[in-house]
């Protein structure tokens, strides 16, 4: 897959700018454990525009899934207290109940990280997926609520639609799964889908198959994306802006390229020698090894 094309700076600057599509501003989450409060997100604050991809990235336990949480309100109230500033689409998210309800899984939309856990393991594809058509209000009626389930699963590049809404999870593939979840995302049209750690469960080729479909999604409807993860990788080839967190906060924050490529952070440094590389490959050593390997079969 190719890496998502960047806007010159000098072009985006020329432009006019519209109020954010969602504006957090100093976020704080309180853990509340056996062992008392923990403070996972402390005082983070972000934007993400519109037809844009931000990322959060960092370890496990740095407070990225966490922050997407509190954005969404889905953290339980008698464990987390989250105080701070969330605007999604002008109006404030953390303060009015009416106001989240209405938005959420409309306005915004959730593609969660284990398909597995996700969905029902005793329901079909095809009847999840048609109560969140009807949960949108995409459609209405038997017949117009089935051809919008159709048409979500083609948009994903499932093959054979109809077949694959009468299976139940366990007979499809993971990254199979993983678009039926983007398909149920998609069914409210909304404008920013939040995506958390979609492709870690999935190998390598699966992985560049859902990200592609994720950009080729975001070109077509202009949807924003907020993502999570602890690729590096995946951030480079997807995001326009990163957001590298750790232990609650943002250790640092640039344009993709400027993150990636010239990081000023030692912590960021150590994330990027952390993903694989190939190493250049040695003819001498690997007629060596395929020796001794034949030679110990013999």
């Amino acid at each position: 897959m190719q890496a998502r094309p960047h806007t010159d700076a000098s072009t985006r600057s020329d432009a006019p700018r519209s109020a954010p599509l969602l504006e957090v501003h100093d976020l704080q989450v309180e853990l509340i454990t056996g062992r008392g409060v923990v403070r996972a997100v402390d005082g983070v604050s972000f934007t993400v525009d519109r037809g844009e991809t931000v990322t959060l990235i960092g370890e496990s336990g740095s407070g990225k899934s966490t922050t997407a949480m509190a954005v969404l309100r889905l953290l339980p109230d008698d464990l987390a207290v989250v105080s701070g500033s969330v605007v999604l689409d002008g109006v404030d998210v953390l303060t009015d109940d009416r106001a989240l309800r209405a938005v959420r899984g409309r306005t915004v939309a959730l593609v969660p990280q284990d398909p597995m856990t996700a969905l029902s393991p005793v329901h079909s594809i095809g009847s999840q997926l048609r109560e969140a058509v009807r949960q949108a209000g995409a459609a209405s009626g038997r017949a117009a609520v089935q051809a919008r389930a159709v048409r979500l699963l083609e948009q994903v590049h499932i093959p054979d639609a109809p077949a694959q809404l009468r299976k139940f999870p366990h007979q499809l593939s993971g990254g199979m799964l993983q678009r039926v979840l983007i398909a149920m995302a998609l069914a409210s049209e909304p404008q920013l889908i939040v995506a958390d750690e979609p492709t870690s469960a999935l190998d390598v080729t699966v992985q560049a198959g859902v990200l592609d479909l994720l950009m080729e999604l975001q070109e077509q409807r202009g949807v924003a994306l907020l993502m999570i993860t602890h690729d590096l990788g995946v951030a480079r080839l997807i995001s326009d802006r990163i957001h590298v967190m750790r232990a609650g906060v943002f250790v640092e924050s640039g344009e993709a390229e400027a993150v990636v490529h010239d990081p000023r952070e030692e912590y960021t440094r150590a994330l990027l020698a952390a993903v694989p590389t190939l190493g250049d490959w040695d003819e001498t050593e690997a007629e060596k090894s395929g020796g001794q390997e034949v030679g110990g079969r013999g």
